[in-house]
Order: structure tokens, then sequence, then C-alpha cells
């Protein structure tokens, strides 16, 4: 299951959802695709599937349109540098909740795209536009490897994640 979150009236806050209208126009063979405006419709949505990909905003200070990819099936995510603050209830909450339940799925990869300008308006800017087909790209990789059985390779491949001390 692929998860996009975002408000996309709040410029790089929408990344999330853009990457995964993308996504879905692919037309991934087994693959459901859900855009959500807040994390916790989301964990209605997929706390009883076995592996789900999200795709966020994030701000932790590092360049704008830096992607970050987060095991959050094994440790929980920064809270920092989700921006909940656009969010009814932010990604990091939702994970964090779903864990307290005993409801996180088999894996749960977390793609964190750093934004720029959560400004009220549309679009997104330059670095992170730039960013979407990377993004799009390693999610596909993703899928791929899981369906012909990598997924520890897909894990152990995977860049470090880096994330600053960004303010939300």
């Amino acid at each position: 299951m692929l998860l996009g979150i975002g408000n996309e009236y709040r410029h790089d806050d929408g990344v999330g959802l853009i990457v995964v209208r993308h996504l879905k126009a692919k037309a991934l063979p087994h693959v459901i695709a859900i855009e959500s405006r807040e994390g916790l419709t989301a964990l209605e949505a997929c706390h009883k599937a076995d592996f789900v990909i999200v795709a966020d905003a994030v701000v932790s200070g590092v360049e704008p349109g830096t992607i970050c990819r987060l095991q959050a099936h094994v440790e929980p995510l920064p809270r920092q540098v989700f921006r909940g603050s656009t969010h009814t209830f932010g990604v990091a909450e939702v994970i964090a909740l779903a864990r307290a339940l005993n409801q996180l799925p088999r894996r749960l990869i977390v793609y964190g795209i750093e934004g720029k300008n959560f400004a009220p308006r549309t679009g997104l800017s330059e670095a992170v536009e730039k960013a979407v087909p990377e993004a799009i790209a390693r999610i596909v990789q993703e899928i791929v490897e899981l369906d012909i059985g990598q997924e520890a390779d897909a894990d152990a491949h995977a860049p470090k994640c880096d994330l600053g001390e960004g303010e939300v």
C-alpha cells in the first residue's frame, strides 16, 4: 500500500500527495495508493496492510528536496521533522499511536522529502519539485524488490538519513 500525506494548499506540504498521484498513474500491480490530508484517517486505511510506504514532507534543516527513507517499523520517527501542524494529526504521531496499539504494518517505510516553503499556496518549490522523480523512482524500486523477494536487500542498501534538528 502507498500512502501520500499532505496538504496541496500549503506549498511543499503537498509533495506526498503529488508523489502518490504519479505512482497511481503507473498502475503498479498489487498496489493500492491512497491520498490523505491527515495521518489519522490514513491509519484506519492501512493498519491491516502488511507493507506500507508513506510519502510526506519533512522539515529537518537539511537541503530542500533531500529524500530520506525511514524504517518506521523498526524505530520511532523523529517527531520534530514531520509537519504535524499542517495536518490534523501528524505522521509521526499516527505511527506512534499505531505502535502503542500494536497495529503497525509488518513493514512501514516512510519517505520524507525535505520541504522549503509551507505558506498557503499551491505548487511546490523548485528544489522539492526536482526531488519528486527521484522519490518516485526509489519507491518503485522498493516495490519491485519486494515483489521479487529482496526486501532485506532494500533495507540493507537504503541510503542512511541524517535528519537535522529541524523545527516544526
